[in-house]
């Protein structure tokens, strides 16, 4: 019997400057008049999460394994496009998608009007169920001090055909030890 595997992923931003130009993209989405958030690609904690969890749950390495600040290729990369890529490599490496679920944690933006958009654009690049919570931290830490964005997600994925190992070279890079 072939159980799932389950995995999680973090990311965390800090805004940019205040002078800074950057879009707020979150969860897929801009949000237009927001503060952006500074990174190697738009700095989509959301995204970078989930993708950063199904990197996870599939043992193929991590985030920075994948589109590290090393590929100049993915400077300002949409985060849409890298868990759409994600979900491709999980899926490469002999595995389906189960689910993904993110935790968002930050003062803004205020996220329930969009949320069920949020999940659509998220679901769509991931080619499986993704939902997103948000939540505040109640003014501790950085996200209460309005100073960035935290991200937390999980995601389960089963092997397909009852393989129970990663073909990691399959996996994307073949860079990592089998």
């Amino acid at each position: 019997m072939m159980l799932p595997r389950t995995g999680i992923g973090i990311d965390i931003h800090a805004f940019a400057p205040l002078d800074s130009p950057a879009p707020l993209w979150l969860a897929g989405l801009h949000w237009e008049g927001e503060r952006g958030l500074s990174g190697h690609s738009d700095g989509d904690a959301v995204a970078h999460a989930a993708a950063d969890a199904l990197f996870s749950a599939a043992g193929v390495g991590d985030l920075g394994t994948h589109f590290g600040t090393d590929r100049p290729e993915y400077q300002g990369a949409s985060g849409v496009s890298l868990l759409a890529e994600a979900a491709r490599i999980v899926r490469a490496a002999g595995f389906e998608i189960g689910n993904i679920a993110v935790q968002f944690v930050g003062n803004r933006p205020k996220f329930s009007p969009r949320r069920q958009e949020a999940e659509t654009t998220l679901s769509a690049a991931a080619g499986a169920p993704v939902s997103v919570s948000a939540t505040t931290s109640d003014g501790l830490g950085f996200p209460g001090r309005s100073e960035g964005i935290t991200a937390i997600a999980t995601a389960l994925v089963v092997a397909r055909d009852g393989q129970d190992t990663v073909n990691h070279q399959a996996a994307g890079r073949g860079n990592l030890e089998p």
